[in-house]
């Protein structure tokens, strides 16, 4: 008997089953990678009590693209998990940050490179790791610490999640991915970490076995479900890939 197919006929179709209460990690790292077209349709889907893991909830860039931000002003989100809960310069504002501000929605902030840490522990079956960063910071307040080697870690956990949503540039048939330049960023940490990976793909499917192994990113049985992304207006690129082609 043949294996079940992994490609979805849409964003809707794909995201059906996702319940409330799931805990959902978004790629991407200020436009490449960003899942815009499957946040859109969560969006539209309605799921709430969301625990949203990211980089950053999104927003500062115009023209505004479907983000955390845009889920949490919706009120389907409880709980964000980021490195970044404001904006990194003082002209840009993020549209999350007053609904945390207001405790509205709770956050966790997380160091970028120990988000990717308790990302990777997670998908490699590591319950938790000790590291130097945060220590000696509001961070690391009330929290465990253990001095090895003459230097003081802190301690941090993994970050399973149910649901990872990733943007790829290319896959084949049997979920295997391919992502262009900065586009790998979180997502192949989140796609291990996932019980469920959900990936909108910009080039045409392949067959499976269309890649030489050694240039496969994530292999394939992390990945469950994929999806096309249509053309424009239906589907939606990154920003910096329209900016690039007017």
């Amino acid at each position: 008997m043949a294996p079940p197919s992994k490609i979805y006929p849409d964003f809707a179709a794909a995201l059906a089953d996702i319940p409330d209460g799931s805990i959902i990690a978004f790629g991407g790292f200020a436009g490449p990678g960003t899942p815009y077209n499957l946040t859109r349709a969560l969006l539209a889907q309605g799921t709430k009590r969301l625990t949203c893991i990211a980089n950053t909830t999104g927003g500062a860039h115009q023209p505004r693209m479907p983000d955390i931000g845009m889920l949490v002003e919706n009120g389907q989100v409880a709980k964000v998990i980021c490195s970044f809960t404001a904006a990194t310069r003082p002209t840009d504002v993020l549209p999350f940050t007053k609904y945390y501000e207001s405790g509205e929605v709770e956050a966790e902030l997380v160091p970028q490179g120990t988000l990717a840490e308790r990302l990777r522990a997670a998908g490699a079956g590591v319950p938790a790791f000790y590291t130097p960063t945060a220590v000696g910071t509001e961070l690391a307040a009330g929290r465990e610490t253990r001095v090895i080697h003459g230097r003081e870690y802190l301690l941090e956990y993994a970050l399973p999640c149910d649901v990872a949503f990733v943007r790829a540039w290319r896959a084949d048939t049997a979920g295997n991915l391919q992502f262009r330049l900065a586009q790998r960023n979180f997502c192949p940490l989140m796609a291990m970490a996932a019980k469920l990976t959900i990936v909108e793909v910009e080039e045409p499917i392949l067959p499976a076995g269309a890649f030489d192994p050694d240039q496969v990113h994530v292999p394939g049985i992390f990945v469950q479900r994929l999806i096309q992304v249509p053309p424009a207006p239906e589907g939606l690129w990154t920003m910096r890939r329209q900016e690039r082609a007017r």
